[in-house]
């Protein structure tokens, strides 16, 4: 199966945020990943919306934003006239989040959903046909660096098995996402990999060297 390469952009070299585009876009990644927060849903904060904005102009390559935010459905078509091409929302945020998903859809962006370590298919399963993502957090969001969440692994599964039943959205990991990680969720059915300071940022290795190792796992 094919592997989708998204690396987490809060993680890169800001200092030449530039050349980090051109080479992770050389270095054959997918999709940029870019993460928003807003210091309540999340105890941190992340991208400015400058960042955000260069990026999307910048990158050849498509963009998401995931929205660590309380009121998610506030900022939809901001990051839709950005030029996000997926955005990613949490449940836990929203009261209406079937009609936010909707929103995303109606704005031309694909509809993603964050699942919390502690939420279960359960919960969100009636709003999964909205979703043409469903991006996995095996670690509480808002800080890079943790620990993966052993407990998570067995919803990985269930997401990938029920896919089939909601329309055939895609299963992404997001947190300590290590090549051992991506290895064994991508045997069984993980789509997509948020890849961090575990498996791409911070190495000794060029981009392309770790994206063409990462897909021949």
């Amino acid at each position: 199966m094919e592997k989708l390469l998204c690396p987490s952009m809060m993680c890169a070299n800001f200092g030449n945020l530039e050349k980090e585009v051109k080479d992770l876009e050389e270095g054959g990644i997918d999709i940029f990943h870019l993460d928003v927060m807003d210091g309540s849903f999340v105890p941190n904060f992340g991208m400015g919306l400058q960042d955000i904005e260069y990026i999307c102009k910048t990158a050849t390559k498509p963009c998401d934003v995931h929205l660590m935010v309380v009121n998610p459905s506030a900022y939809i078509e901001k990051f839709a006239k950005i030029g996000v091409s997926i955005i990613y929302v949490h449940p836990e945020t929203d009261m209406h989040i079937a009609r936010t998903l909707q929103m995303i859809k109606d704005a031309g962006v694909k509809a993603g959903i964050a699942i919390n370590p502690g939420t279960s298919f359960e919960t969100v399963k009636e709003v999964l046909h909205l979703c043409d993502y469903v991006m996995i957090m095996s670690v509480n969001p808002g800080f890079a660096g943790q620990k993966y969440l052993d407990f998570v692994t067995p919803k990985f599964q269930k997401f990938v098995d029920e896919s089939k039943n909601y329309g055939g959205y895609k299963v992404m990991i997001d947190g300590a996402c290590s090549p051992e990680k991506i290895k064994e969720l991508s045997q069984i059915g993980v789509e997509g990999f948020i890849l961090g300071t575990s498996a791409l940022f911070g190495k000794e290795k060029s981009y392309q060297e770790i994206c063409s190792e990462l897909r021949e796992l």
